[in-house]
């Protein structure tokens, strides 16, 4: 039985209040929406770098990519590296974001495409965000209450328990302070990340084994053998599109204060994420052997990382170690919450009382945070796994979203008709394929996108000249 030590617990206590403790210190920042969403446009390339690398390795990306390194192997890579592709993509177009939201004053996806393409197709487009984002703060309520439960275990703590303290952590500093809260905390959980779990576990496991040589030696060669099935392609899809359309993305980009600053913070944040795919892999090879009944023992595959510091650590290594992964789902949760929440309040409250006060937009995000937060929990007590809560949340936005995000960034010839045909094609052929069971095992992202991009591109060839939209012209 693996348990943990007081020492450790206080350890992780005490940097839970700690974490608190700098998300209410950012009050005082939040003078205005623009404050509270974007960080009033002043993000530096090494804030934005370590902000971007400390969302993207979330709970799901982390824990759940171990764990499917653990139970499959091979899966765990080839889903993460198109994520990888789509990043360094989204990095080169970072800067033109920028410029737009600076230009003319745009601090989200759906802001944009009222500019381009009117309110209704800026509604559709704020609906799916903010499901899609409060999924992901679901898989991230889901990780850190298996971290919760693990650690609670023995004082009787319960997964729903862990999932109620998760969501009331995650609650109380993004609703306080916005994104200048999200982002310096996130610096703070970086380095934790990088230090204690990235570097020190490894590190750690390979010594456990004698050397990187027995680990070999002992692995099953299958798991590292290359394959690709229908459901890893779907995956692979939803990774590689989502990135185009990423919400929470787009939100640092817009908070960036130059488009160069956007483009480095971007593209220095995604490098990093390059090297802890292949640490996260080694992690949860190396963790079959260390820990071959995780899975009967904790429910959940899931559980691998942190019961692999528990294992290999000693006493106060164990705790920081353990915070370090608890930072991993707080820095992602606060930025998937604070998108939705910007998404419901502003870019779908706004849409309907135009009239609302600053102060009263920011009170409104602050009870919007608690009740998104909570629909989340709702999510993370229905599906357990962190994986399939996020592929779930992820499938059908990036089939919907992905290229329409794109075309209203860069093609003029996209029409309103156009991008809410391929969102509504994209959408409804995606859930009708998961409904289906997922024909010949193929991932739904996949017929979704397809549709999506074909309606996208011929509904608005057939209306560019009888109905043109308004373009985002920059100075070049």
């Amino acid at each position: 039985m693996i348990e943990v030590t007081t020492l450790d617990l206080l350890v992780i206590a005490a940097y839970l209040l700690f974490m608190l403790g700098v998300g209410v210190w950012f009050v005082k920042r939040i003078n205005n929406t623009d404050d509270y969403y974007v960080a009033g446009r002043t993000l530096g390339p090494v804030v934005l770098a370590a902000t971007v690398c400390a969302t993207i390795i979330g709970g799901s990306a982390m824990m759940g990519r171990a764990g499917i390194a653990y139970t499959t192997g091979f899966a765990a890579v080839a889903t993460a590296l198109p994520y990888l592709l789509g990043m360094f993509i989204f990095s080169g177009f970072a800067g033109r974001i920028q410029r737009v939201g600076e230009r003319y004053g745009i601090e989200s996806i759906p802001a944009l495409f009222e500019y381009r393409f009117g309110k209704g197709a800026k509604c559709i487009l704020a609906a799916m965000v903010a499901f899609a984002m409060v999924g992901t703060v679901a898989a991230q309520v889901t990780a850190t209450a298996t971290i919760i439960k693990l650690l609670g275990g023995q004082i009787g703590i319960s997964y729903e328990m862990g999932a109620l303290i998760a969501t009331a952590i995650f609650i109380i500093y993004t609703a306080a302070s916005g994104l200048f809260g999200v982002v310096y905390t996130d610096v703070v959980q970086f380095f934790m990340l990088i230090i204690f779990v990235y570097l020190m576990i490894p590190t750690a496991s390979l010594e456990f084994l004698g050397g990187f040589g027995n680990f070999w030696a002992n692995l099953d060669k299958s798991y590292i053998t290359p394959h690709i099935d229908g459901e890893i392609l779907g995956d692979i899809v939803t990774y590689l599109v989502f990135t185009m359309a990423g919400a929470e993305m787009w939100q640092r980009a817009f908070a960036a204060k130059t488009p160069k600053a956007a483009r480095k913070g971007m593209f220095w944040g995604t490098s990093v994420y390059a090297v802890t795919i292949a640490l996260l892999f080694l992690m949860g090879l190396a963790a079959q052997q260390i820990l071959p009944n995780v899975v009967e023992e904790f429910g959940t595959a899931d559980a691998v990382i942190p019961a692999l510091a528990i294992k290999i650590l000693p006493p106060g290594l164990t705790g920081l170690a353990l915070s370090g992964i608890l930072s991993v789902m707080m820095s992602t949760a606060d930025s998937y919450l604070l998108v939705s929440v910007q998404t419901v309040v502003s870019d779908l409250g706004k849409t309907f009382h135009p009239q609302m006060s600053e102060k009263h937009e920011i009170l409104f995000s602050r009870i919007a945070s608690v009740v998104l937060a909570l629909g989340a929990l709702v999510i993370a007590l229905y599906i357990k796994s962190a994986y399939d809560v996020l592929m779930f949340a992820w499938a059908f936005y990036a089939a919907a979203a992905g290229l329409p995000a794109l075309a209203a960034l860069y093609w003029k010839k996209a029409t309103k008709a156009g991008i809410i045909a391929g969102m509504l094609g994209g959408f409804f052929v995606t859930v009708g394929w998961k409904l289906a069971g997922q024909p010949f095992g193929l991932g739904a992202t996949v017929p979704g996108a397809v549709t999506c991009g074909i309606l996208l591109l011929a509904v608005s060839l057939a209306t560019c000249r009888t109905a043109p939209t308004v373009m985002v012209e920059l100075d070049p």
